[in-house]
């Protein structure tokens, strides 16, 4: 009777579980760092399907998990997979992170001209351009962004199932870590995450994406495309998880000149002086909270700059007899740009959160458990 790990082997592949004795196997490419950390290897005579999974019973359970994602990815694109040489999600894989053939080449060991060969592949095996030639880079096509989240989770899915006892080693680990955060987490998260990263994680690549659109950002954390997401005023997703950072409260800023006769704005003061605002949207955005405890005194600002980029903020109020109205961390980091000076609003506007929201995916995955581990420690530090 064939064993549980044959029946597994040929559910993926789709032939039958014993092979004909006598016949020969052809010779097939082995599955590159595809299916583990860069530079493991794995032995080249066994059959393709056994190099894919190799499990003790231990893990059998945790494979489900792994046929659902590659059967997955056999619905999206019916074909054989048995003919599809599966270096190629990996290549695949690598030139959506990195948007550049050379690259991505790079990024898993591969020569320039295998890399081009590999995109050749990957067109005519999903019978579309996939990435398409934008400036000195690519951009992927519609069909390759659908096809990110799924071809992700499989991979992630492989390399979990065959070295699902591996240690994580940040100091001598590569990985690159896509996550979106708003210019609040830019500005202030970031910074102290990156400083952690380059002492504890030298080889480990961040690359951080803007964070305006969160219904859009969560469906591709959810789909795998990112990450984390770090901000605050994020929505709440049931497939997602919420972890709370810190608080922040607001503070205003003024031109330093003028802000040397008193460190608090005055009721007066801060309804009639003219305000400066953030809004990426161009919107009023979360300041309506301002404005709706001035209605309640009666009292009525004027917005008399709106601003595309928060950084923006404090070069428009130096100089002039601007407000702004902005996160105590960032107001206090632009002191250091512009001559703007730090100055307590004259009514309590409630604080609010800083969350990093991840899925379920980190519990099989050690960096990404180590990861997000690091954002919380390196948030530590920004904690009043």
């Amino acid at each position: 009777m064939p064993s549980t790990r044959t029946k597994i082997a040929a559910a993926i592949s789709g032939r039958a579980a014993a092979a004909k004795p006598g016949k020969a196997s052809p010779a097939r490419t082995p599955i590159i760092s595809s299916v583990g950390p860069r530079g493991t290897s794995f032995a080249n005579d066994r059959p393709k399907s056994f190099r894919l999974i190799v499990m003790s019973a231990a893990t059998i359970g945790s494979s489900r998990s792994l046929l659902k994602s590659i059967i997955y990815i056999s619905i999206i694109t019916p074909m054989n997979l048995a003919a599809v040489d599966l270096n190629l999600l990996v290549a695949f894989e690598a030139l959506m992170e990195e948007r550049h053939v050379t690259r991505a080449a790079e990024r898993i060991g591969l020569a320039q001209p295998s890399m081009s060969s590999a995109l050749r592949r990957l067109r005519a095996l999903f019978a579309d351009e996939l990435f398409l030639r934008a400036g000195a880079g690519m951009q992927p096509t519609e069909k390759a962004l659908a096809l990110a989240g799924p071809i992700g989770e499989a991979l992630r899915q492989v390399r979990s199932a065959l070295a699902p006892d591996l240690a994580f080693d940040p100091a001598t680990a590569r990985r690159r870590i896509t996550i979106a955060a708003t210019d609040y987490g830019d500005l202030v998260v970031v910074p102290e995450l990156t400083r952690l990263l380059r002492m504890e994680a030298p080889n480990i690549d961040l690359a951080v994406r803007p964070l305006t659109d969160t219904t859009a950002a969560l469906a591709k954390l959810e789909r795998g495309e990112l990450d984390a997401l770090i901000g605050g005023h994020l929505p709440d997703s049931p497939r997602c998880i919420r972890h709370r950072l810190f608080e922040e409260r607001f503070v205003c800023i003024r031109d330093a000149v003028r802000a040397d006769r008193s460190e608090r704005l005055s009721l007066d003061d801060y309804a009639t002086l003219p305000h400066a605002l953030f809004s990426a949207a161009g919107g009023d955005g979360l300041p309506s909270v301002i404005d709706a405890l001035l209605a309640r005194r009666g009292l009525k600002r004027r917005v008399a700059v709106t601003l595309a980029h928060v950084v923006a903020v404090p070069f428009a109020v130096a100089g002039t007899d601007l407000i702004a109205t902005m996160a105590e961390r960032v107001a206090r980091r632009f002191t250091h740009l512009a001559d703007v000076a730090v100055v307590t609003p004259p009514i309590d506007i409630p604080a609010f959160a800083i969350d990093l929201i991840h899925t379920t995916r980190a519990a099989q995955d050690p960096a990404l458990r180590w990861f997000l581990d690091a954002v919380d420690r390196s948030s530590s530090r920004l904690r009043y």
